[in-house]
């Protein structure tokens, strides 16, 4: 009985390939700015019609974009979803890179090292350090 459940499905239901492909270029109009193929409204009063009629015009030999162009006469231009191009694909990437080259310009720029100061050779007049000094001198003499 699942079976024949599962094979009752109409294309709506469980569409096609073919379906969902000509779907994705097709936005739906119940509001949720999905293309009819990605639909996530439990009984979209669009969507589900949508791919019983792509269905329909693809068994009678309907090209995909025959298909779409009879949405476009059918509700207007703004049904169609164009596929997204290699601009749609660069500037997100281009923003994230360009956002972390200013970063990097202004952390540059504003984060400076303290300066050090010149002190110059260090002279120490501490006698238990000459005292150290000195039992080094002859440590070295008696090695050579």
């Amino acid at each position: 009985m699942a079976a024949a459940a599962a094979l009752a499905q109409t294309a709506s239901e469980k569409p096609s390939v073919d379906v969902r492909r000509v779907g994705q270029r097709i936005s739906c109009q119940c509001g949720c700015k999905d293309s009819v193929a990605t639909c996530s409204m439990l009984e979209c009063h669009f969507s589900k019609p949508a791919k019983e009629k792509i269905a329909q015009m693809q068994a009678v030999g309907m090209s995909d974009g025959q298909i779409v162009q009879s949405f476009i006469r059918e509700y207007g231009q703004g049904i169609y979803l164009a596929p997204p191009n290699a601009f749609g694909w660069i500037v997100p990437y281009a923003a994230v890179g360009f956002g972390f080259v200013v970063i990097w310009l202004f952390v540059k720029r504003y984060r400076k090292p303290a300066p050090v100061a010149e002190i110059g050779p260090i002279e120490l007049d501490d006698p238990a350090i000459e005292k150290y000094k000195d039992q080094i001198e002859k440590d070295m003499a008696n090695l050579e």
